[in-house]
Order: C-alpha cells, then structure tokens, then sequence
C-alpha cells in the first residue's frame, strides 16, 4: 500500500512565541524594603500584604533607611527574593547610595534569587538598569516598565575567579639584591679593613682645654654673676667672696665689766644693735623697766639693748662704730 499524505491548513497552527514564565526563585525568606513615603500611601502594606499572602516562609520588613544606615544586618546568601517599594523622590534622594544598597542585596541573595524594583519611573529605569547589570544581576524581561527583575546568576563572577590558575611572576635578574642591602645594614663587618684610633683624628686645638667664657681675661669685665649650672668655677669662687663678706660684716661686743666677756653678733643683728645704741645715746629711748643692765633674760622684746652684753647701773654702752668689723 502506497503512502498517503494528510494536507491541514496553517490555521491549526499558531506560530505566535509561548510567554515566557517568571524563573521559580529558591526557596527561602522574602525580605520587603520601603521608605517613609510608601507606607504613608499604603503602598507598601499592600505590597506586604500580598507577599505573606503566597509565601510560606514569611516576609521581613523593613525600612530603607535602616539597611542604608547599618541599621540591620544582611545575612549572606539569606534571602529567595527581595522587593523594594519607593518613591521618585527616594531614588532622587539615594542617587548616590543605590548602587552600593544593590551590592548589599546581591551578596544577600541565594543563587537564582530574584530582586525586584516596584513602581519605577522611567526616568530612573535606565539608571537602575546599569546599576543592576554592574552589580553582576541579569536583568528579566518578563514584566512591564514600572517594575524591574534582576536574577542573581547560579554561579557568581567572583566565584570563577578563584578558579583561575595563578602564574608565577618572573624573578629579577639581580638575585642578589637581598644580599647586598643585607650588608649595608650589617652592624659588623666581615672585611678585613683595619680599624681608626678616634683619638688619632683630634688635633692640638680639639685637646686644649677651653677658656671659660664667664670668666674674663685680667683685664677684661667680669660679669655679674655665674651661669646657671656653671661648671667652669666662677660659682665656687662667687660662693666664697660672699662667705668672706658675711664673715667681715660680722659685729662683736666686749664686755667692760669685771665678769665680761665677748659676744659676737652676726651681720643681720648688726644693724638693729647699732640703731638701738645710737637711739640710746641720743637719748630718744630710755628704760622703762629699769633692769635692761642684767641681761638679755631681764630685756623685753623691743629692748634697745637686746643682744648686748650685761653692764653696770649707770654705765655708758659705748661702741667704737669704725673698728665693728674684723
């Protein structure tokens, strides 16, 4: 029996391309990101209300601001699908910051994950777009304009890199340069040069004791006082010429008396007996007590002959005002 061949017309055929699906997200938690003015609208509550109502894993909310600010921690490799609900003026505001959210988000994803922009201006589409594919996303083309689906890839970028075999780089042809700075910075040496007696490089003048610049020549001026912290003598001979003073200043009374003896004075009282002995003879003061004869133990404080020695009733205090020093 011959073959036979059926004709049908074209019409029971539809040549028209099926609708592409939307790809079947891993399983996992779905996180939902609006702003201040999406949940003011109630926008992002619908949303919301939506995702729970198809979810079995349930829905994370959050603000965008939190997740800009390090508010919430993004777990790696956490969520199956992400929403995002804004305003225009949230992506005018965030211009700068919505490439580094993606980043945030793309490492959050599992592979194959979906994230989702929810009512999108067309003037921030194309923007968005090169930001989604920059961030390593593919973008679907599965819904219309206000809404944008980027898919993770199931292998990322980064992961076939560290595939990739590592070259050794080629060493230099100087393969002694470690040495050679190894013995620049040696702390001995291992040549044979003889060493250099540090005093044979000193001359006549470096071994000459200096002259002291705070004590003149013989017939230079000498200064008023020593240097601090003088180590070349003129401290030590400044110390003795005061000494000396204080020892020539010094004033000594002799008692005239049968029993007398001498008293010697230091160069403070000095003054305040001689003004008491020149009040005394000028008769400006006189005794009120009558017993300032007997001693220093018989005197009151303001005596003018506190500090001389006792004397007869009567008896003159004379001191020879030329000869008080020796």
């Amino acid at each position: 029996m011959a073959p036979t061949a059926i004709y049908t017309s074209s019409a029971d055929y539809s040549f028209e391309t099926p609708a592409q699906q939307e790809p079947q997200a891993p399983h996992g938690p779905v996180l939902a990101i609006g702003s201040l003015a999406t949940a003011s609208d109630e926008q992002y509550q619908r949303l919301v209300t939506g995702l729970s109502d198809g979810s079995k894993t349930g829905v994370e909310r959050q603000m965008i601001d939190r997740v800009l600010d390090g508010g919430m921690t993004l777990l790696a490799s956490h969520y199956s699908a992400i929403y995002i609900i804004i305003s225009a003026s949230d992506y005018l505001e965030l211009t700068a910051r919505i490439p580094v959210l993606i980043q945030q988000l793309f490492i959050s994803l599992k592979p194959l994950a979906t994230l989702h922009l929810v009512s999108v201006s067309p003037s921030d589409t194309g923007r968005l777009r090169a930001d989604l594919l920059l961030a390593g996303f593919s973008i679907l083309p599965l819904t219309a304009s206000p809404t944008i689906i980027a898919q993770k890839p199931a292998q990322a970028a980064s992961a076939s890199l560290k595939s990739r075999v590592a070259l050794p780089l080629k060493r230099r042809a100087n393969g002694t340069a470690k040495e050679t700075k190894a013995r620049l910075w040696a702390l001995e040496s291992n040549t044979s040069t003889g060493t250099i007696d540090a005093t044979s490089l000193l001359t006549a003048s470096d071994l000459a004791t200096p002259e002291p610049v705070c004590e003149p020549f013989v017939d230079g001026k000498r200064r008023k006082k020593a240097c601090k912290n003088c180590t070349c003598g003129l401290a030590e001979v400044e110390a003795e010429e005061a000494r000396q003073t204080e020892e020539s200043q010094r004033l000594v009374a002799v008692d005239v008396s049968q029993d007398g003896g001498v008293t010697e004075f230091e160069a403070s009282e000095k003054a305040r007996i001689l003004k008491g002995l020149a009040d005394i003879q000028s008769g400006k003061v006189t005794s009120s007590c009558g017993s300032c004869f007997l001693g220093d133990a018989f005197r009151c404080a303001s005596c003018p002959y506190l500090g001389l020695p006792a004397f007869e009733p009567g008896q003159k205090v004379e001191i020879d005002f030329n000869s008080d020093d020796i």
